[in-house]
């Protein structure tokens, strides 16, 4: 049973959320997606949970079916994801994020850790210097032609939209183990998770370098729910280093998903769906 809406916030923004499952259960599963700029992309992943909980997931303001124009801050989207809550009689909610998603997850235990039952960490929040790995990394995954044609994409005042795919589709398809299938991904992906709010991504990873979540562990560590965990891809190209440090640090098991990248859920699917099913059964007790 799958149902949708928009939701108001205090601003006068209006989200579009989307629902899988009997709404009438608690608690939910939020998922939140990454990007951050993207609309939301986790339409393949609720499915695998939804018989166990309802979830939830929305288009972050300005993404998506939730047009807005504005500055964007990590507290503005803090309280979109509390008034969303509101707006869907959720006292508590399951966490799941991938990727930007996971930042944001954590910057909302930090501020209302009262109301997350339980957090999975998919896909970061990557702390430290990973930049450097995960450049070299994506690097060694391109050939000289394509890092040269990216930059020359980025370099561009403009964009068409055929650049723009291509730009997209060089620019993501290192995020996969297996860059056959990860080029096709990408240039799906390329496709669908459009238009790229690219003033969003500036300005909240500008907010992310001057407050960044490392400042913040040992708060978070104090606030999280008793249960919370980290998976990722060992072959993402972001440096499994990286999670395995912030695990140590927030004293979390971290899950290594084999054979996967940024998205383990496309190249390791039955791997995936059986720790999301262990864990939102683990949390509502299904």
């Amino acid at each position: 049973m799958e149902t949708q809406g928009l939701a108001s916030m205090t601003d006068e923004a209006q989200l579009r959320w989307m629902a899988l499952g009997d709404t009438t259960r608690q608690p939910p599963v939020v998922m939140l997606h990454g990007g951050p700029g993207l609309p939301d992309y986790l339409g393949d992943v609720a499915p695998m949970v939804a018989d166990l909980a309802p979830v939830y997931r929305y288009d972050q303001r300005g993404t998506g079916q939730s047009p807005w124009q504005g500055r964007h801050s990590f507290a503005r989207h803090v309280d979109d994801l509390a008034e969303l809550l509101d707006a869907w009689d959720v006292p508590k909610a399951v966490l799941i994020g991938h990727s930007y998603g996971t930042d944001l997850a954590s910057r909302f235990c930090l501020t209302h850790p009262d109301r997350v039952a339980a957090m999975l960490l998919m896909c970061g929040p990557f702390v430290g210097d990973w930049r450097t790995g995960d450049r070299a990394e994506r690097g060694r995954r391109m050939s000289a032609a394509q890092q040269e044609q990216l930059r020359a994409l980025e370099e561009l005042p403009h964009r068409t939209e055929e650049q723009e795919v291509e730009l997209l589709t060089l620019a993501w398809f290192t995020d996969h183990a297996d860059p056959e299938r990860g080029w096709h991904w990408a240039a799906q992906g390329a496709q669908r998770r459009r238009p790229i709010n690219w003033a969003m991504n500036s300005e909240l990873g500008k907010e992310g370098r001057a407050d960044p979540l490392e400042k913040h562990l040992a708060e978070l560590r104090a606030c999280l729910p008793a249960r919370a965990e980290l998976l990722g891809g060992a072959d993402d190209p972001r440096p499994v280093a990286a999670l395995e440090a912030l695990a140590l640090r927030l004293d979390l098991p971290l899950t290594r998903v084999d054979d996967a990248g940024h998205e383990p859920w496309l190249e390791q699917p039955n791997t995936v769906r059986a720790h999301l099913r262990r864990f939102v059964q683990c949390t509502v007790g299904s």
